[in-house]
């Protein structure tokens, strides 16, 4: 087990390390210079433009720039905003307590949902809550949360008053965004969990517990389901990290202030250490994630403890 631990943290660095790469090498083919916005353009002269390439070293080889990078991130600096002149990472830290918390509850909405619908749609297949919970799937797969965070603030905030459209501040202001981005990972949820139920309630070893007697709850609920959560509980940890992802349209919707949003200003103002900085930061926390849903196997099904 300690062996299996070590590698998957050795590749989970080296996944890390890739992210760092191929970020930063896509950022730096893009079209555009990181002057563009950092000079007045009546004073935009050639030497003037020059100097300042030079101070903020871009004007070096790609080798250069990347290694000088990698050797800040190693030291905990992840740069400084080409727009303000403020480090990134502070500003990355400060804000992202709001996107964890939206991703939290969003994760909690998804993987209640998920699951409850999952299992009784398996269990009662054909009947009226299967088709319900396949419909609230299909919902979920399907549609965008821009436009379904849309609908909830006409729905429950225009039109009932009950929650508030925009902000961060208390409970109210995250159920929303919670329901849009919690809606779409509940709709693989219910998908994943309900194949995988089928799945395992055709198995022969819940054919003989039932013939033992058993209860059937105990049987569904105690046995068909954790050998049915190690799929969904790897969708989860994939659905965490689109969630990371996804909380820029969310946070732009909800006008919440969260590392969505920075990300989301800094693009429009060509401030690409913040971009860099968002999203190798959002690349590390991803990979934890999975790295702790991998740990996890172990916990929910003996068989991967006793084979890693």
């Amino acid at each position: 087990m300690a062996r299996t631990l070590t590698w998957r943290v050795l590749t989970s660095l080296l996944v890390i390390v890739g992210s760092l790469v191929l970020v930063f090498s896509i950022l730096y083919v893009l079209p555009g210079d990181p002057t563009d916005n950092m000079v007045d353009p009546s004073m935009a002269t050639p030497e003037v433009i020059a100097n300042l390439r030079h101070e903020l070293g871009v004007d070096q080889p790609f080798h250069i720039q990347f290694f000088r990078y990698f050797g800040g991130i190693l030291q905990g600096d992840f740069g400084t905003s080409l727009i303000n002149s403020d480090p990134v990472l502070p500003k990355i830290v400060e804000s992202f307590p709001a996107t964890l918390e939206l991703t939290a509850a969003s994760s909690l909405v998804s993987v209640i949902v998920g699951i409850l619908l999952g299992v009784l749609s398996a269990i009662h297949r054909n009947k009226a809550i299967d088709i319900i919970a396949r419909i609230v799937g299909l919902f979920g797969i399907s549609m965008p949360t821009f436009w379904s965070g849309i609908l909830l603030i006409l729905i429950f905030s225009i039109t009932l008053g009950w929650f508030p459209a925009m902000g961060s501040d208390g409970w109210k202001t995250l159920v929303l965004p919670a329901l849009a981005l919690g809606t779409v990972g509940a709709g693989f949820i219910v998908r994943m969990v309900r194949n995988s139920m089928l799945d395992v309630i055709s198995e022969q070893f819940i054919v003989t517990l039932r013939s033992k007697g058993l209860a059937d709850r105990a049987v569904m609920y105690r046995h068909a389901l954790r050998n049915a959560l190690i799929p969904a509980v790897t969708m989860i940890g994939m659905l965490v990290g689109e969630m990371l992802a996804g909380t820029v349209v969310i946070e732009t919707v909800f006008s919440r202030q969260g590392i969505g949003r920075i990300i989301a200003d800094a693009i429009m103002a060509k401030d690409l250490p913040v971009v860099q900085g968002v999203i190798l930061f959002s690349a590390i926390i991803y990979v934890i994630v999975n790295l702790i849903v991998d740990i996890s196997y172990a916990w929910i099904d003996p068989r991967v403890r006793r084979s890693a």
